[in-house]
């Protein structure tokens, strides 16, 4: 994963500083929450750019959630759920597969990097694992150049 922020840095595009980025993290309730939870509890320093919410399955995550973090504001957006094959759900985690996937094709299409969307998984019993996502997508953002941002925002838009 390192080649994409790579090649954004290489392309003399200017990074985003570290107290202006924003990334959106949906969260399911059963894992990747409760991993946060816990990481949040044993004090483990995480980057600040990150915002999670709290969705009951990563299954509920429509591409127009992602697609509409990334429009309202959001440097970067991730979908962290269950292991794959072992959702709570029985398969909302390969439902948000298909849906970061679908949200990267189109990112791509219209010229914006597909990095900006990601998904992860991991067991509520893996902190460790959490901080080391959100701190993956905070790298990758990092080594990204801003969105282009209209001057009058995106609400109210005709």
């Amino acid at each position: 994963m390192t080649a994409p922020a790579t090649v954004a840095g290489a392309a003399g595009a200017t990074p985003a500083a570290a107290a202006d980025r924003k990334i959106v993290a949906f969260c399911c309730r059963e894992c990747a929450y409760a991993a946060a939870d816990a990481s949040a509890n044993a004090r483990t320093p995480l980057p600040p750019s990150v915002r999670l919410v709290l969705m009951p399955c990563t299954g509920r995550v429509s591409p127009l959630h992602l697609l509409s973090a990334l429009a309202e504001g959001a440097d970067g957006v991730m979908v962290a759920g269950c292991l794959l094959g072992q959702c709570h759900y029985r398969e909302g985690n390969f439902n948000a597969v298909d849906r970061v996937a679908f949200v990267q094709r189109l990112l791509k299409s219209v010229g914006v990097e597909p990095e900006r969307c990601q998904m992860f998984t991991m067991s509520a019993g893996e902190p460790p694992r959490f901080a080391a996502a959100v701190r993956e997508i905070d790298r990758v953002i990092g080594g990204l150049p801003p969105l282009p941002r209209s001057e009058a925002g995106t609400r109210g838009a005709a």
